[in-house]
């Protein structure tokens, strides 16, 4: 698994406005913690179709369907930034292309605050 791919995930068991159940999930760890032997956990960001979620600003990225094998027009939720286990990605959709992900990272950086 590769930063800037997106997965299907199993992100059950969440609680309050979390994104929850069975979803497209963004890599978002970096390669060489992907990469290393007996690391265990990946950080990524869930994807949602809601309109709603979409509008939530600077840190809810738009991806058009069809990029990376996403069906419908989806948002990345980088204000939902999460820890799985890699034992909780079952599938691979691909891999954004380097214009999203530079997109995706002003987002995150929004999200957390930094410059």
């Amino acid at each position: 698994m590769r930063r800037g791919e997106i997965w299907w995930a199993n992100l059950a068991p969440r609680s309050g406005s979390e994104q929850a159940g069975v979803r497209p999930v963004l890599i978002l760890s970096h390669d060489a913690y992907n990469e290393a032997q007996g690391w265990r956990s990946v950080m990524v960001a869930p994807l949602t179709t809601s309109l709603r979620q979409a509008r939530r600003g600077p840190t809810a990225i738009p991806i058009a369907a069809g990029t990376a094998g996403l069906e419908h027009d989806s948002t990345v939720l980088c204000h939902q930034i999460t820890t799985l286990d890699r034992s909780k990605l079952t599938q691979r959709f691909g891999m954004l292309a380097d214009q999203d992900m530079e997109r995706i990272e002003v987002g995150a950086k929004s999200a957390l605050g930094l410059r």
